[in-house]
């Protein structure tokens, strides 16, 4: 049986060490095996390591829930995708191993191609924050066109995501960040941004936004993770005419580049 090196845990609670895991069988009929080139790591790594997050596996488990490379195989029932494609993907719950491995075996389904002019560690970086900014933004505001949308700590991966698709679906964004990411979260399509320093911005919110006509505010965990926020009073300070408002839970995400150099022999 082929094998493959991975870094990951053989309990849940243990550390992370490097393993040695049978590499991914043939694929499915609707599934592909991906050559991993790069992979994302962030914090919900550490719920799945404790076993807080469920992601379909038990130990031995290889960590890491999002990467990119190219595939190696495709099943029988595979279309749009190709040995050689480059490629990202977010494959929850695993039908395998973890994407801190040579290999990935993922649903076709869950797979997307990488834009050429993006990078292996910036793809593989993208799917979770992506996919936690739309969950966000579809659960505070499912129609933003027209309306005013406040997103709240928008200078992370996660809230600049969110800035981003709220401007491109029409709606007027309000953004909180820090002076450091005030240019940057401005460039993403924000009408306005407050520093959340400041414990007036709630006030400036309101005066942001035009004809006060009354408050629409959701505090938003994403779809997959349960997160603990601190409940910003929003409601208190009657932040007027903001019919959705998206707490953005901001990740500080780094990466882990996976040798890609193996034998496929």
């Amino acid at each position: 049986m082929r094998r493959m090196q991975a870094a990951g845990i053989d309990a849940f609670g243990g550390e992370l060490r490097m393993l040695e895991l049978p590499a991914p069988p043939s694929p499915a009929p609707d599934e592909v095996v991906i050559s991993v080139h790069a992979a994302g790591v962030a914090n919900w790594d550490e719920f799945v390591r404790t076993g807080d997050w469920d992601v379909g596996r038990r130990p031995p488990l290889a960590l890491g829930v999002e990467a990119a490379g190219v595939v190696a195989a495709v099943g029988e029932d595979v279309r749009g995708l190709a040995p050689g494609d480059q490629v990202l993907t977010h494959p929850v719950p695993l039908r395998h191993q973890g994407a801190w491995a040579q290999w990935l075996l993922a649903p076709a389904a869950l797979v997307a191609r990488k834009p050429a002019v993006v990078g292996w560690e910036q793809a593989a970086a993208f799917p979770v924050p992506a996919l936690t900014a739309d969950q966000a933004l579809q659960a505070a505001a499912p129609a933003p066109d027209g309306q005013w949308v406040l997103v709240h700590g928008a200078g992370g991966v996660t809230g600049g995501l969110t800035v981003q698709l709220a401007a491109a679906r029409g709606a007027t964004v309000v953004a909180t960040a820090g002076p450091s990411s005030a240019p940057r979260v401005l460039g993403y399509g924000a009408r306005v941004v407050l520093d959340y320093h400041d414990p007036r911005w709630p006030a400036h919110v309101r005066d942001a936004s035009p004809d006060g006509v009354g408050v629409g505010a959701n505090l938003v965990e994403s779809a997959r993770l349960v997160v603990e926020i601190n409940r910003v009073e929003i409601l208190e300070a009657q932040v007027l005419n903001i019919v959705a408002c998206v707490v953005a839970v901001e990740f500080e995400i780094s990466r882990v580049s996976v040798n890609a150099s193996h034998d496929r022999a």
